[in-house]
């Protein structure tokens, strides 16, 4: 009884893992998940919730605003260890894909806006939404429990990859590089 348990357990958790990040029919043909990342296939993909708030330094950010990019939204915390451990490698991959399409977002949850800041500095260039009270990690089902969290983003505005533990450039760069060589969508389709 304990086995069956277990196993009926782990198949709840990958099938609400691959219904919570965009894949619109829970298939795992459609979307692949390995090692706390799941990747969808691009007709499996369904858009992003609005993303959109104050920024850190100051000024507003709408994601919106970077239809026909790829975009790499980062959830961190100045209080969270694997963040500070992952920032030298997203820093690292947000330079090395620029040039290709791609751009990076930070969104800072459960935070001091002052600790926030002095975090960032140095450490990162890309900007960062200040979401202390982590509406938009909730909306993106990202539970601020589990951050760090990265969601990739396609050049339509749709969940390609959510990646629910800390990155290294050898792991997310080859994700972000891949998703920038997709074909656009035909003029007309989002």
């Amino acid at each position: 009884m304990g086995v069956r348990r277990v196993a009926v357990g782990l198949l709840a958790t990958a099938t609400t893992a691959l219904l919570l990040t965009g894949c619109t029919d829970g298939r795992e043909s459609a979307c692949d998940s390995v090692g706390g990342i799941v990747e969808c296939a691009p007709e499996q993909r369904s858009a992003a919730p609005k993303i959109a708030g104050e920024l850190l330094a100051g000024g507003s950010y709408d994601v919106a605003g970077q239809r026909g990019q790829v975009v790499v939204v980062n959830f961190w915390g100045s209080w969270c260890a694997p963040c500070r451990a992952e920032a030298d490698d997203l820093e690292r991959t947000y330079q090395a894909t620029k040039d290709s399409g791609v751009t990076f977002l930070g969104i800072n949850v459960q935070d001091n806006r002052d600790k926030a800041l002095a975090f960032e500095e140095g450490r990162v260039s890309y900007p960062s939404i200040f979401d202390p009270g982590s509406r938009l990690a909730l909306d993106m089902d990202i539970p601020p429990n589990t951050i760090p969290a990265t969601v990739v983003l396609d050049r339509q505005g749709r969940i390609a990859t959510v990646i629910r533990a800390a990155v290294r450039q050898e792991g997310l760069q080859p994700i972000v590089e891949r998703i920038a060589a997709e074909s656009p969508a035909p003029t007309g389709q989002r």
